[in-house]
């Protein structure tokens, strides 16, 4: 038995390379997705259901966490931008990122409020 192919091939038969974002398919990753203002430009924005999301793990911009295998979330980029560009986000993150502030960087003992 060969081994499962991960990427489709081109029509000349060889794995495609220099994909852009806007490529992949919008269901490939069991979600929906949507065009969305943010920051003066125009972002594509990809909602990854869990089951879609299994065997990679990714950091959030937002809260620089860690976002775990099979979770949900949304993979966000600008909308003339290849696949380097995409960024993984908590869904509560990427709804509150107009509300964020620069990353405040406090010690241990600090309160939090």
């Amino acid at each position: 038995m060969s081994p499962r192919r991960n990427r489709p091939k081109d029509p000349k038969g060889a794995a495609s390379s220099g994909r852009s974002a806007e490529d992949d398919r919008a269901d490939r990753y069991g979600g929906w997705q949507s065009t969305e203002q943010w920051q003066g430009e125009d972002w594509n924005v990809r909602h990854v259901a869990g089951a879609s999301a299994q065997g990679k793990t990714y950091r959030c911009p937002g809260c620089d966490q860690v976002i775990p295998s099979g979770l949900p979330h949304v993979v966000a980029w600008p909308e003339h931008a290849g696949v380097d560009d995409r960024r993984h986000w908590h869904k509560a993150c990427w709804n509150a990122k107009d509300r964020r502030t620069t990353r405040v960087q406090r010690s241990r003992n600090t309160p939090r409020f």
